[in-house]
C-alpha cells in the first residue's frame, strides 16, 4: 500500500529530485565546457579529459541494473539521501583532485551514483501522484535534466572560467549536500514495494522490450549528429564560430519547450507522445541532411531536434511506468541502460563516419536510426490495437474534486 503523502509534500519531493537530475546531468557534461582548463592544469591531453565524459556513460550502462538489484530492498528515503551524499563527496574529491587519476576516480563514483539515481528516482518522484496526472509529473521531473545543458553546463563553464575549474565542482558538491538534506527531510521512509508507482500500471514484457530497443535506436540517432553538431554547423552550414553558442542555446531552449509540451499530452495520449517526437526528430535530421547549407532552415531543424529529443525522453519514462513487467525500479534501470547505450552507440557511429565521410552524412545516419525507432513503435502500436492490449488511459474526472496524491481523499490539489 502506498504511503500517505500530502500534495504539497509530494510536489516538494518532485522538485527536489528534479533538481538532483539537473545536478547529475550538469556534472556529467561539465568536463566538456571546462576541457581546455582541466587539461593543462593536470598535464593531460584534451582527448584524455574527454574520456571523463564518455567513460562516465559507459559506467552508467554497466552499473544501472546490477546496482538496482543490489539495493531494491532499501527504503528510498535512505537510498536517495545516501546517493546524493555520495554525489556531493565525489564532486568534492573532484574539486580537490591533485591528479588526473584522482579526478577520473571521482567521476567513476559519481557515475555509479547517477546509475542508481536514474534507476529509482522516477518511480519515487511520481509514485505519490494519481495515475491520471503521472505523465505531467514525469515531464516536470524531466525538466531538471532538460535544463542542465541549457543552464547548468553554461553556468558551470562560466564559473570555471572565472574562478578555476575546481570551483565549479565545489559548488556542485554543495548543491548535492543541500539536495540530500531535502530528500532526507521530505521523503517518507517506506519499503520500495509500497511505492505508488512500484509496479507498471499495464505490465507487458514484450512491449517493454520493444520500448527499450526503440529507445536505444532513437537516442542513438539523435546522438549520432548531436555529438558532432559543431563540425556540422561549421563545415556544412558555414556558420562562424562566434554563433555556435547561440545556436546550441536554441536547441537547448527548444528542449525545455518540448518537455513542457509533453506535460500536456503524456497522460491522455501516451502513444502519440512517443511517436510525435520521433516524427519531428526524423524530419529534422533528414532535413539537415538535405538542406544543411540553408542557414535559416538549419536553425529551425536544430530547434526541432532539441524539442524532439527532450519530449521523447519524457515519453519513454512515462511509458515505462505503464509497461514495466515487474518492478519499475528495474524497468527504469533498463531504460537508463538503453538511453546510455544509445548515447554511446550514436557517438561511436558519428565518430566513425566523420573522418571518412565528413559531417553531412551524420544527419542522414541519425535520421535513419530515429526512423527505425519510429517504425518499430508504430508497428507495435498497431499490433497492440489489433489484439486489444492497449492500456486504458486514465483521465482526470471532470466534475468532481480531484484526489490527493497518496490517500485518494478529496483535496482540490491534484494538479501537479
Amino acid at each position: 500500500m502506498a504511503p500517505e503523502v500530502s500534495p504539497r509534500r509530494a510536489r516538494a519531493v518532485l522538485v527536489a529530485l528534479s533538481l538532483a537530475a539537473f545536478a547529475f546531468i550538469t556534472t556529467e557534461l561539465l568536463p566538456v565546457g571546462l576541457l581546455t582548463h582541466i587539461a593543462p592544469d593536470l598535464g593531460r591531453s584534451r582527448s584524455q579529459v574527454g574520456l571523463l565524459v564518455s567513460g562516465y556513460a559507459v559506467v552508467v550502462v554497466l552499473a544501472s541494473v546490477p546496482l538496482t538489484r543490489l539495493t531494491q530492498r532499501i527504503p528510498r528515503r535512505h537510498l536517495l539521501g545516501g546517493t546524493m551524499l555520495l554525489f556531493a563527496a565525489a564532486n568534492a574529491a573532484a574539486a580537490l583532485a591533485p591528479s588526473y587519476a584522482v579526478l577520473a576516480g571521482s567521476r567513476l563514483v559519481t557515475a555509479l551514483a547517477q546509475a542508481l539515481f536514474w534507476s529509482i528516482a522516477t518511480a519515487t518522484a511520481i509514485g505519490p501522484f494519481p495515475v491520471a496526472v503521472r505523465g505531467r509529473a514525469v515531464a516536470l521531473f524531466a525538466t531538471g535534466a532538460t535544463l542542465a545543458p541549457v543552464l547548468g553546463v553554461p553556468l558551470g563553464t562560466w564559473l570555471g572560467q572565472q574562478a578555476g575549474w575546481r570551483a565549479a565542482f565545489a559548488v556542485l558538491a554543495g548543491v548535492g549536500l543541500a539536495i540530500a538534506a531535502a530528500v532526507l527531510v521530505l521523503l517518507p521512509s517506506y519499503p520500495p514495494a509500497a511505492g505508488g508507482a512500484a509496479r507498471g500500471s499495464a505490465p507487458d514484457g514484450r512491449r517493454f522490450a520493444v520500448l527499450l530497443i526503440a529507445t536505444a535506436l532513437g537516442i542513438g540517432g539523435f546522438m549520432t549528429l548531436q555529438t558532432y553538431v559543431t563540425p556540422f554547423l561549421l563545415d556544412v552550414s558555414g556558420f562562424a564560430d562566434a554563433v555556435l553558442a547561440p545556436l546550441l542555446f536554441v536547441s537547448g531552449a527548444a528542449g525545455v519547450v518540448g518537455t513542457l509540451v509533453a506535460a500536456r499530452t503524456l497522460d491522455t495520449r501516451p502513444i502519440a507522445s512517443l511517436l510525435t517526437p520521433l516524427s519531428i526528430g526524423t524530419a529534422s535530421l533528414l532535413g539537415l541532411y538535405a538542406l544543411g547549407a540553408l542557414r535559416p532552415g538549419v536553425v529551425a531543424f536544430l530547434a526541432g531536434i532539441g524539442l524532439a529529443y527532450a519530449a521523447f525522453g519524457s515519453a519513454v519514462q512515462n511509458r515505462m511506468l505503464q509497461l514495466a513487467p515487474g518492478s519499475t525500479d528495474i524497468a527504469s534501470a533498463g531504460v537508463s541502460t538503453a538511453f546510455n547505450a544509445g548515447i554511446a552507440g550514436g557517438s561511436l557511429l558519428g565518430g566513425a563516419l566523420l573522418p571518412a565521410s565528413g559531417a553531412r552524412p551524420l544527419a542522414l545516419a541519425g535520421g535513419l536510426l530515429t526512423l527505425a525507432a519510429l517504425t518499430l513503435l508504430a508497428v507495435d502500436t498497431r499490433r497492440g490495437r489489433a489484439v486489444g492490449s492497449e492500456p486504458t488511459v486514465a483521465r482526470p474526472p471532470a466534475t468532481r474534486r480531484p484526489d490527493s496524491p497518496a490517500t485518494g481523499k478529496p483535496s482540490g490539489t491534484r494538479q501537479v
